[in-house]
Order: C-alpha cells, then sequence, then structure tokens
C-alpha cells in the first residue's frame, strides 16, 4: 500500500529559518545573541519590534531553541547554534514544546488571560531548562492587561523567559519598553531578497529570471514572507507545476499589476519631450492593458530617482536591467539637478491627486499634461538672470493640445540654447584690503564686519580664507560669497580657517595709530612740552602739509 501524499506546504513556511545562520540582513542582533549566551548575560524579557515577514516570531523560536538546546549527546547547555536534532529542538519547531508558550495577544489580550501567565510563571519548567513565554503582536493586549503583566516582566522567575514580538512598538507604554531588551529587525535589502529567492527556486527545481526575482524583491518592500508568498503565486501563475517551471519577469508584471519597465521608459521619454500626444495616448495604452494610474506614476518617479541617483554618483539599482541603466546614465547626463528636483515634485504632487481622485485616469492624464507644459517654462534661475539684466522673457508655449513650435518651446530634454554673454565684470582687487574696500562700497554693515571682524588667511582669488577674532552672524559666508559671486564673473570660495591669519583691518588701523603717537611723543620737541607743562595732553597730530591744505581751503 502506498503511502499519502504529505500536504503541500507554502514556501513561507517551508523555508522559515530553522537556525540563526538563516536570518537575512540581521547580523547586529545575532552578534548581540551569541555574545550574550556566550557570557551567561541573558536579559529576562526580549522584545523583537520590525516591519511584517522579517522574522520576529522565527527569531523568537531560535531564541527558544537556543536556551534549550542540550544537543544531540543531551549533555550541552545554551549555544547560539541550537542542534536543531534534540528533542527539545524539534519540538519547539514542531510547535509542540510544552514549556514553550506561544500567545496571540491579538485574541488573548485581556487581563484575565495576562493572569493566567502571572499564576503560571510560579512552577517550573517540566522538561526544558527555561519556560519560554512568546507573546506575539503584544502591542494589542489592553491597557488593564500591560498593568498586569509589568511586575511578572520584570521580575520573573529565573526559569522564565518572556519574548514579545511587535510590529507596533510605539503602541507599547514605555513602562514595559523599559523592562525588555530590545531588538530592531531591519527590512531585508532587496538585493539580499532576491539573492533567498534565488536559492529557494533552486532548492525547489524551478527556474527564474533575475529580472522577476527583483521584481518580486522590490514588491515584497523588505519582508521575507511577503516575497516568499509572492514567489509562491508566481510559480502557480507560471502555468507549469512541478519541475521545468519558468518564472519571467513578463509573468510577475502582469501577476501584480506592474507596469512595463520599456513602457515607462518611453512615456518618461515623451514627458521630456513635451510631446501631449504622444503621453496622453501612452498613459491610455498602459491603462487598457490593465495597469493602475498610481502604479504608473509609481514607476515615472522610481525612474525620476534612479537617473538622479545616477547624476549624483550613488551608483546604480543592481536589480535594473542593462536597458534601464543605459536609459538612465545617458538622461543624467543630460538632465540637470534643478531639471530632475521639478520633475520628481510634480509627479509626486500628479501621484498624490491620484490616489485621492474620483476620476484616478482622468487626474493622471491632467497631472502628466502639467509635467508636459511645465516643460514649455523657463529655468526660474535663467528667467531670474534675463530680468536681472533686463533681457527679453520668450512667450510661454501655445495652450493646445500638440507640441509648441520650436522657438517658443524649451523642452526639458531640448538642447541648450547659448546663453547671451554677460556684460563685462571687473577683476578681483589685487589686495584684501581694497576688496575690503569695494565690499563695503556696496554693503557697508557687510564691509564693516569684514573690516573688524576676521583676519586673513590666504587672499587667492577666487578663493578666500578668514579667521574671525570674534563672534560672526550665521550668513556672513553666505552673503560674502553671494556678493563676491555677483560683483565678479566667477564663483568664490570663502571659508573659515583655523591658520596662522593676520590681524584684523581694524587692528592694523590701531597699530598704526599707536606707531605714530608713539613716534610723535618720542620726538625731543614734544617732550619737552611735556616736560614744561606737566598738564599737557596728547590730542592728535596733523602733518604740515594737511594743515597747509585746510587753512587754504
Amino acid at each position: 500500500m502506498s503511502e499519502s501524499p504529505q500536504p503541500y506546504r507554502v514556501l513561507a513556511r517551508k523555508y522559515r529559518p530553522q537556525r540563526f545562520a538563516d536570518l537575512i540582513g540581521q547580523d547586529a542582533m545575532v552578534q548581540t545573541l551569541a555574545n550574550a549566551i556566550r557570557r551567561e548575560r541573558l536579559a529576562h524579557a526580549f522584545l523583537l519590534t520590525g516591519v511584517r515577514g522579517v522574522g520576529k516570531t522565527s527569531t523568537a523560536r531560535l531564541i527558544a531553541k537556543a536556551l534549550n538546546c542540550i544537543g544531540p549527546d543531551g549533555q550541552g547547555g545554551p549555544t547560539i547554534d541550537p542542534c536543531g536534532v534534540c528533542e527539545p529542538c524539534r519540538a519547539i519547531a514542531e510547535g509542540r514544546h510544552i514549556d514553550v508558550i506561544e500567545i496571540d495577544a491579538a485574541s488573548h489580550n485581556g487581563v484575565d488571560d495576562v493572569r493566567e501567565i502571572s499564576e503560571a510563571v510560579r512552577y517550573a519548567a517540566v522538561s526544558a531548562r527555561y519556560k519560554i513565554y512568546i507573546i506575539d503582536e503584544v502591542h494589542m493586549l489592553s491597557k488593564a492587561a500591560f498593568n498586569a503583566v509589568l511586575k511578572t516582566l520584570e521580575e520573573p522567575p529565573a526559569h522564565v523567559k518572556f519574548l514579545l514580538a511587535t510590529t507596533e512598538v510605539q503602541k507599547i507604554p514605555v513602562t514595559v519598553l523599559s523592562r525588555c531588551q530590545r531588538f530592531d529587525l531591519k527590512r531585508i535589502p532587496a538585493e539580499a531578497l532576491a539573492r533567498h529567492f534565488a536559492h529557494v527556486v533552486e532548492a525547489e527545481k524551478v527556474e527564474a529570471e533575475p529580472e522577476a526575482l527583483a521584481l518580486i524583491a522590490r514588491a515584497a518592500e523588505g519582508s521575507a514572507r511577503d516575497g516568499l508568498s509572492i514567489l509562491d503565486q508566481a510559480i502557480a501563475h507560471s502555468g507549469t507545476s512541478g519541475e521545468g517551471a519558468l518564472v519571467t519577469a513578463a509573468q510577475v508584471r502582469d501577476m501584480l499589476g506592474l507596469s512595463d519597465r520599456g513602457a515607462v521608459r518611453r512615456l518618461f521619454g515623451l514627458l521630456l519631450a513635451g510631446d501631449a500626444p504622444g503621453v496622453l495616448a501612452a498613459v491610455r495604452d498602459q491603462y487598457d492593458l490593465g495597469v493602475e494610474p498610481a502604479t504608473l506614476f509609481v514607476g515615472l518617479l522610481e525612474a525620476v530617482h534612479g537617473v538622479t541617483r545616477a547624476k549624483a554618483g550613488g551608483g546604480q539599482d543592481p536589480a535594473l536591467s542593462m536597458e534601464e541603466r543605459e536609459a538612465h546614465a545617458e538622461w543624467a547626463a543630460r538632465l540637470g539637478f534643478a531639471t530632475l528636483h521639478r520633475l520628481w515634485q510634480l509627479l509626486l504632487k500628479g501621484h498624490a491627486e491620484v490616489q485621492a481622485a474620483a476620476l484616478p485616469i482622468e487626474a493622471a492624464e491632467m497631472a502628466l499634461l502639467r509635467v508636459v507644459h511645465a516643460s514649455t517654462l523657463p529655468d526660474p534661475g535663467e528667467l531670474a538672470r534675463r530680468l536681472a539684466n533686463g533681457e527679453a522673457v520668450p512667450a510661454a508655449a501655445q495652450a493646445s493640445g500638440g507640441p509648441a513650435p520650436a522657438e517658443t518651446q524649451p523642452a526639458l530634454m531640448a538642447a541648450p540654447q547659448p546663453a547671451p554673454e554677460p556684460p563685462a565684470r571687473p577683476a578681483p582687487p589685487a589686495s584684501f584690503g581694497a576688496l575690503v574696500e569695494l565690499v563695503n562700497g556696496q554693503r557697508p554693515l557687510l564691509g564693516q564686519q569684514l573690516h573688524d571682524f576676521v583676519g586673513l588667511v590666504r587672499y587667492a582669488p577666487p578663493e578666500l580664507a578668514l579667521r574671525p577674532n570674534r563672534p560672526l552672524p550665521a550668513d556672513f559666508i553666505r552673503d560674502l560669497t553671494t556678493l563676491l559671486r555677483n560683483l565678479f564673473a566667477e564663483p568664490w570660495k570663502v571659508e573659515i580657517s583655523d591658520g596662522p591669519a593676520e590681524p584684523s583691518l581694524l587692528d592694523q588701523q590701531k597699530s598704526a595709530e599707536n606707531a605714530a603717537r608713539d613716534a610723535i611723543l618720542a620726538t625731543p620737541v614734544v617732550r619737552a612740552a611735556f616736560e614744561a607743562f606737566a598738564d599737557a595732553e596728547y590730542e592728535g597730530y596733523t602733518p604740515p602739509e594737511t594743515a597747509a591744505e585746510a587753512r587754504s581751503a
């Protein structure tokens, strides 16, 4: 008689971590627990928090196994690497150990449920080293239940450990938090999830395109359980059961309702070119294929983010296809940061409008048309420069459905037009003193601060290094840099330095006056006058040439 086949187990349960080494992206927590077990510094209560599917309950069960493992020979002690073959390890993994009690706080959240725990902890474990209570979704406990558990949680018997798990740690009273050792489980990076899914499909003898696994990892949003559930669905969606199934990126996009990445790139290019009819047609095509308007905006936002990262030198997402990387690199070379930031804000506002709209597809079309017509506006910085120089400002594009004529439509990705030559500006002065006089003529207060409050470290136009001798206003460097950039035809670098500096111009002036006074007082005639007239005081000195000029005037 043949044995009945084993019931199918979903991937999220089949590949639940059975060792700490199987946990993905939680190295810091594992290291802390390993050190605590090795040094016998185990807390009486642990709080595990994080988003759904990162392994909170699995980690609690692993801690229970680590504390109660007795090894294959029955002589082992607590270990960060439980054997998995002894009776406590197998019983805990199968959820049947009498001394490891799992409680769902969502359905057992009353004070009576907690009172049962408080009474049961007085009794020793039946067969394990520790009696362990795993309370899942602990934030669901009522206020009275939290108050009832406080004393037990703070001073449990030596043979009892509490493992609390929650996705909403902000709902837990601080009195409970202060009694627990807290571990924040991180979101699992998409790259790590994709690698994990590759091992899973290999173990399942299923083939999957790397791009398909990357899409699933991105859709999982850092949750291994969510990702495995999506992967399970994708294998079923592939149409071939068992060995030989092939999961493709196109199938995953169709299953998740994601827009085609190539279609998003084409739509993005139409937006940059200011092609309103093309944009409307592309949006309707995607909508007819079943792509939600909000999902389309998410794809466009991801494209803007990818181009901006590529331009900023932050690298590109390894999950992107080669075509996407090349497209992002090309756009990054042609678009400026101001344009990308403007696109991001317009698309972000459009996404919010689409989500809240009663007519999502109409709202999406209107939002994208706003992006198209924003491409007909000159850059704000260029507009301000033209107005400041008294130049003519180009008229906005026609308010028609089609693109405006080329001479009136500077599209977002159009080739930059040569700017008119700016008026000639003076060269920087040869000395720092002359620069201060020039600044004083434009901004007297800034010139006084530059004259009185700083010493010169280095003057090498367009670089200026200063050392303050008294506190400066918070906007001193910014205002001085802006003024110098406006005065001269090049950007200046103004910085505060701790290097050796000359005295301030005010101190130099005072030193020169004191030196002149001492020289005058040291002359024989003045010294004889002071000796003859005991009440004489020095009030000042005017050179003969200056005095003669004053008399003649």
